[in-house]
């Protein structure tokens, strides 16, 4: 591909607060942790995602570790700004003189204000957009796992991110009745830290609780299919020295319990609004499950037991969204739901 074709190239982005995805092209060109890492005398960046990532908690005085994003949302506008170009530039691997300018179509999302908005274009336009198109995730995540969003029949999506979880019932191209709750990834790492510091007299990182979290983690307390226990190394609080403890996937359910019920409370809130026709609909189809969160072992079923509905937990889950965002952006003149 030519430099001119690449400067004209759209750009489907998922810009989450755990994890930054591209898609370029009907195919995922970047994947990456939602971190920027800069030095803290001269400001420059000194490492992007997954670099950045591994700097975490190990960084000293003049290492600044800064993850822009929180609650689905742009909290450092400037970090945000230049996480975006770092990333861009995964892309490209370009060091021409042109400036790119890109189209983007980036997800957002349901419960987002609009001075929310207006942060995460104005970042956009900075990083390069010449076009910035927002779609919401809950939209995105649909389309991305194949449904007809445009259709009258009713979908229910929940979309279990790193900073927000996303409950929403589709229709006729729009969202009929939704909830965004400020409960996703980012609390079960929080309730896993809190914990572990309870019962085990143990302190450990953000980075430890995700290892902990996907090694074990888990909705339930029995499961058919048990991970092993896992072996967790941290630092004594008592003692002040290095030490291990075994955590099992039961622990972790006991751990995530109030954070998925209220994961749960909203999922019935929404089903409550939700209009008697769609209502039926739903009943039909079942409830889909996407993001990061959906791969928490066990947690389709405990749904499915709170709301009496099958539950499918998609394909790729993690990748739902940006596939649907890239699908949005390839077929944007049929689509009427996109906000510029």
């Amino acid at each position: 591909m030519g430099i001119l074709d690449f400067l004209t190239q759209g750009i489907a982005m998922d810009l989450g607060t755990a994890n930054f995805l591209l898609m370029q092209e009907d195919s995922v060109v970047v994947d990456e942790p939602a971190v920027v890492a800069f030095n803290r005398t001269s400001g420059e960046v000194i490492a992007v995602g997954r670099k950045a990532e591994q700097m975490e908690g190990k960084e000293h005085e003049n290492i600044r570790i800064i993850r822009p994003l929180k609650n689905g949302v742009i909290a450092d506008f400037h970090a945000a700004e230049q996480m975006m170009k770092g990333m861009l530039q995964l892309v490209g691997k370009s060091r021409s003189r042109f400036a790119p300018s890109y189209k983007m179509v980036i997800c957002v999302p349901s419960g987002i204000t609009e001075v929310e908005k207006r942060a995460i274009r104005d970042s956009a336009v900075i990083a390069g957009a010449k076009e910035v198109y927002l779609i919401h995730e809950p939209i995105a995540a649909a389309i991305g796992i194949g449904l007809d969003v445009q259709d009258s029949t009713g979908h229910m999506v929940i979309d279990i991110g790193g900073g927000t979880t996303e409950i929403a019932v589709i229709a006729l191209s729009g969202i009929v009745c939704d909830q965004s709750i400020r409960v996703a990834g980012d609390n079960f790492n929080a309730d896993i830290i809190h914990h572990v510091r309870r019962q085990h007299n143990m302190l450990i990182g953000q980075s430890t609780a995700e290892k902990i979290k996907l090694a074990v983690g888990a909705a339930l307390p029995e499961l058919q299919h048990p991970p092993a226990d896992y072996a967790l190394k941290g630092r004594d609080l008592l003692s002040g020295l290095p030490k291990q403890v075994m955590v099992s996937y039961q622990e972790v359910a006991h751990y995530l319990d109030k954070s998925l019920t209220k994961i749960e409370e909203a999922i019935l809130k929404t089903l409550e609004i939700t209009p008697p026709e769609l209502s039926s609909d739903i009943h039909h189809a079942g409830i889909y499950l996407t993001g990061g969160g959906a791969l928490l072992r066990g947690l389709g079923t405990r749904i499915a037991a709170r709301t009496k509905l099958p539950v499918h937990v998609v394909d790729e889950p993690l990748l739902a969204v940006v596939k649907g965002t890239g699908i949005a952006l390839r077929d944007m003149h049929n689509l009427q739901f996109l906000m510029r």
